[in-house]
């Protein structure tokens, strides 16, 4: 597979492109600044300049356009502003979404927040809850193939290969490398779209738990 990963300089994108470079697949690692790009070069990965606050819907169909399967898992960071998540959140993802329509791509993976429901708009993350919300909806409605992973709170404990997942799970965490594992099984399995769930630290094995769920 060829894989454009948006957002790979964050931790669970450089988890994902490792494992996806070790399995065999061409991955494009998009990323903001040029400092980054060691990193991905040193395995294997290709890297290609990536903002998504500037570049717009063309520019971003122009980079991904080779590409069978895009991974969206950039975010705005905890310590940005309201306008941040706006801008990478909720703008970016559709500008994404947009040009994965405009590029044919097979499969549009996102990773999501945990719970993206109006119920769920409180506290400090309302804003982040908003713009996932949104952009999680314009996804489903887009006509582009697509997954929609929503993990529970990151953490960088070391990765344990179980997790629990289901359309609705308990809320709790999960480490950011095992987030990487559930998303390479993600698209690894063209039957995974179309579908959305939760996923949490558990006691199943990822690619069990994300083959045998189904919604």
């Amino acid at each position: 597979m060829n894989i454009f990963v948006i957002g790979a300089n964050g931790q669970i994108g450089r988890h994902l492109v490792k494992k996806l470079i070790d399995q065999g697949d061409q991955v494009t690692a998009g990323i903001r600044k040029s400092s980054q790009a060691s990193f991905f070069e040193s395995l294997g990965a290709e890297t290609v300049s990536l903002d998504l606050e500037y570049d717009g819907i063309d520019d971003i169909k122009k980079k991904i356009e080779n590409a069978d399967k895009v991974v969206f898992t950039a975010g705005s960071g905890g310590h940005t502003g309201a306008d941040q998540t706006i801008i990478i959140d909720l703008d970016g993802a559709v500008k994404s979404i947009e040009a994965s329509k405009l590029a044919q791509i097979k499969h549009f993976v996102m990773v999501s927040s945990f719970d993206t429901r109006r119920s769920a708009f409180e506290g400090d993350l309302k804003p982040y809850t908003i713009a996932k919300h949104y952009a999680d909806n314009y996804l489903r409605e887009s006509g582009v193939p697509y997954t929609i992973v929503h993990p529970g709170a990151l953490t960088n404990d070391d990765a344990s290969d179980k997790v629990e997942l289901a359309e609705e799970v308990e809320r709790g965490k999960i480490p950011r490398e095992d987030v990487a594992t559930v998303l390479q099984a993600v698209l690894n399995n063209d039957d995974k779209i179309g579908q959305e769930f939760q996923v949490v630290a558990g006691s199943n094995g990822v690619k069990e738990a994300v083959d045998q769920f189904n919604n």
